[in-house]
């Protein structure tokens, strides 16, 4: 057939004598150890060009933000708050009472959250990354850190939990992405660097949280309850407000989240 026809002159070359790849093989060796004994120009050493060459694979290696999104999506779901059936119903509109993010923690679809998405909702209902619906209730609260604990269900088939990681080392100036539904678009990215920690923080309702991460990735209503991950995927802190002087409640550069360890602590868990 022409498929096999065209196959078979690759496999021929495959099966060329090995003295051909030795000849090769030794033709470059004799180059390279004439390169690395002749004069480098220019003052570079031998040395100086393998650090270049490691700091380029470096680099080269270094996880992104997309490689971050990759990681932490199938674990980011989209919190609906509704009101109970028949209530806040506009000519057959159902409105909601709040939209927000949670991230799974626990495969047996344990999420955690914002409390200020869920509070006033007498039913809520997640969607999970694979378009999965279900209800969930809520099993606890942490009012002094803003965090809610919810349990999905109905389960998909392949749940992904979030891997966290201690925010002992975070340092001004690191990385972070973060992903949610912001004015209930997404999921969603947004990437940016710590710009503080141990920060305070006074919410609209006049609620103050303290030791909070402050950070510049654009974040907005609908953020709330997502999660804050390095660029290797992983939760540090789940976001909980955005600081703006007006009355417009949108992102101007200094987000906050709640550092992963209270968070946890939220549902009983020791991340770490």
């Amino acid at each position: 057939m022409p498929a096999a026809d065209a196959q078979a002159p690759r496999k021929r070359r495959l099966r060329r004598p090995r003295r051909l790849a030795a000849f090769v093989l030794a033709g470059l060796a004799l180059l390279l150890a004439g390169w690395a004994l002749a004069p480098a120009p220019g003052g570079l050493s031998l040395q100086d060009v393998d650090a270049a060459i490691e700091r380029a694979l470096e680099e080269r290696e270094r996880p992104s933000a997309a490689d971050a999104y990759e990681v932490i999506s199938p674990s980011v779901v989209l919190v609906h708050g509704l009101p109970d059936a028949g209530e806040g119903e506009l000519e057959g509109i159902v409105v909601e009472a709040n939209v927000g993010t949670g991230v799974v923690i626990v495969d047996s679809g344990v999420i955690l959250t914002n409390l200020h998405v869920v509070q006033g909702a007498s039913r809520l209902r997640v969607t999970f990354s694979d378009g999965t619906e279900s209800d969930a209730a809520l099993i606890g609260a942490r009012p002094e850190h803003d965090l809610a604990v919810l349990q999905a269900r109905t389960l998909p088939d392949d749940l992904v939990p979030a891997t966290m990681r201690s925010t002992a080392d975070l340092q001004p100036g690191d990385e972070v992405v973060a992903v949610g539904f912001p004015f209930g678009v997404g999921p969603s990215a947004s990437a940016g660097v710590i710009s503080g920690l141990r920060r305070e923080y006074v919410s609209p309702s006049g609620g103050k949280l303290t030791n909070l991460i402050q950070f510049d990735a654009a974040v907005n209503p609908g953020n709330s309850g997502g999660p804050l991950v390095t660029t290797d995927g992983e939760v540090v802190g789940i976001v909980t407000g955005l600081l703006n002087p007006t009355e417009s409640r949108v992102f101007i550069g200094i987000g906050f989240a709640v550092p992963i360890e209270n968070a946890a602590g939220a549902a009983g868990l020791s991340p770490f």
